[in-house]
């Protein structure tokens, strides 16, 4: 008895045309991360070797994360779905000018952070993960400002944090471990807050798809509690970023690990926070973020604020930064609290800014404790008479965080402030300027104390470099560590200077990505128009 054929016809289920070749640079940066990391796993007892395949794994992946960009602001927003699953069923990676922009910046900073751990990194910690949890870190950096799905927000978020915490204890001393205790449990809270909000949302519109969350949302009747989702977001990813007053773990464990560890954690951890609640509450629940704007303007000042007045109480230079970390959120923080199409383009180009400048203020910090011994501000002095390239590095970048030209942070506090005054919040654009001056007084403390005086703390003024037997710049024993180290320093302050003097690329691209979150209408086609939800 013959049996019968028969053709399924899956094209009202399943993606049936093949994805274009250049759609692969979409998911292309994990798959390189991944990789890169298994590399340099399998090779973890040849220490010399790591660095090497982790700077070469790392200008791949920004050399991917350039194409990328490229193609988004060629064609538009880019959707690959896993599984050939038509959305919202499949798993999406959705890539808009904002998330493909980030991925660039962050794979940059990573690329600096492995060169300046050729000189930071020892035998023992490369040998226990520096490389390998570094790749993982960028692999959950990468997967945030990718996926188009929000439950694997959460998970390239849970990706991220796992890898920040075998960076975090690496020498495994008493103040790394007691940092990383204070890290971990608020960063589990905010992510335990996190899934909660996100398993609620589920329930309450039955899809994880963020082109489909602002459709179904408007859908609800108005007694959905959705109100209640948008707090938990807010609450959770206000932990994540360091916003007041759920921001102490921050200036408790930043100052901890190695330099390297901890410019790569001020440039990127905060920001992914940021760029989470970019996206939940200006593109997903936006009216419901209308109802927090005020809420979130006021953590925002007081952000700025008690960031800045913490860093200029600090004696010591790592927690100084620390603090100037959490002022520079405070500063997004208020553009998200406008969210107009102008104040999130200021805050993408800020945040641009920060993950540029607060990685290179680490830098010089770390470059100077090499030299002097010491991270204490009362036993340094006379850096600029041992080395006034380094002087000149952290006048840059001390100028381009307080917001002055010709440097990065210029351009971004301009469109900040004019964006809240054009929206009549003349009170959050003076908060701005305020917290710019207390941050200009607070580096301006730091650059007199380390490099303007003549020698530490009780000695005379014009005395011979105190400390200079513990570091010789041109020993033939550490040149080959500070290669490295200037490399990666200079990639930054030159990338703000040229930020600063040429903005208009990046302002365009700012403009764009945030014309996306404000109208998401480009977004939703690219998963679910034309092609069934691949472009």
């Amino acid at each position: 008895m013959a049996v019968s054929e028969h053709t399924a016809d899956v094209s009202h289920a399943m993606i049936t045309t093949p994805v274009a070749t250049a759609d692969w640079l979409v998911v292309s940066p994990i798959i390189i991360t991944i990789l890169g990391g298994v590399i340099c796993l399998m090779m973890r007892k040849q220490t010399k070797i790591q660095p090497r395949i982790a700077i070469a794994t790392l200008g791949l992946l920004m050399l991917s994360n350039f194409g990328l960009l490229a193609r988004v602001m060629d064609k538009g927003v880019i959707t690959m779905v896993m599984g050939q699953w038509l959305p919202p069923y499949g798993i999406a990676f959705t890539v808009d000018a904002t998330g493909a922009m980030l991925a660039l910046i962050a794979s940059i900073v990573a690329f600096a952070t492995a060169l300046y751990g050729v000189g930071d990194s020892d035998a023992a910690s490369r040998r226990y993960g520096f490389y390998p949890f570094l790749m993982l870190l960028m692999t959950g950096v990468s997967g945030t400002f990718l996926t188009g799905d929000i439950f694997n927000l959460y998970v390239w978020f849970e990706v991220l944090l796992i890898s920040s915490f075998g960076l975090l204890i690496l020498g495994s001393d008493k103040a790394q471990l007691d940092g990383a205790v204070k890290y971990g449990i608020l960063n589990l809270i905010a992510t335990t807050l996190f899934l909660i909000a996100t398993g609620y949302l589920y329930g309450l519109v039955g899809t994880l798809n963020m082109a489909d969350i602002p459709r179904s949302v408007a859908a609800l009747p108005n007694h959905a509690p959705i109100t209640t989702v948008a707090m938990l977001y807010l609450l959770a990813f206000a932990m994540k970023a360091a916003a007041f007053p759920v921001n102490f773990w921050l200036p408790a464990s930043y100052h901890t690990p190695r330099i390297a560890v901890a410019g790569v954690f001020a440039g990127l951890l905060t920001k992914v926070g940021i760029y989470a609640l970019m996206r939940t509450m200006v593109m997903l629940l936006p009216v419901h973020h209308a109802l927090l704007a005020h809420v979130l303007a006021v953590v925002a000042v007081a952000t700025m604020i008690s960031g800045a007045l913490g860093a200029m109480a600090q004696s010591d230079l790592r927690r100084a930064l620390g603090y100037l970390v959490i002022s520079s959120i405070g500063s997004m923080l208020a553009g998200i609290a406008v969210s107009t199409a102008l104040s999130l383009t200021g805050t993408i180009l800020y945040a641009i800014h920060s993950i540029i400048v607060m990685t290179g203020l680490y830098f010089v910090t770390g470059m100077a404790g090499r030299m002097s011994g010491t991270f204490a501000l009362r036993e340094l002095g006379g850096l600029y008479g041992k080395s006034p390239l380094l002087a000149l590095a952290f006048i840059i970048l001390a100028m381009s965080f307080s917001g002055l030209p010709p440097t990065s942070g210029f351009w971004a506090k301009v469109l900040l402030v004019d964006a809240s005054l054009k929206s009549d919040w003349p009170w959050l654009a003076g908060s701005i300027l305020v917290a710019g001056f207390l941050t200009t007084i607070a580096l301006a403390r730091i650059g007199l104390y380390a490099f303007w005086r003549g020698g530490p703390e009780g000695t005379p003024d014009g005395t011979a470099f105190a400390y200079a037997e513990n570091a010789d710049m041109t020993a033939p024993d550490v040149t080959a560590a500070y290669t490295g180290m200037w490399l990666a320093l200079g990639l930054l302050v030159g990338l703000s200077l040229f930020i600063g003097l040429a903005p208009d690329g990046l302002v365009a691209i700012a403009k764009t990505g945030a014309a996306g979150l404000v109208d998401p209408s480009g977004y939703i086609g690219s998963v679910f128009g034309g092609t069934g939800g691949h472009p």
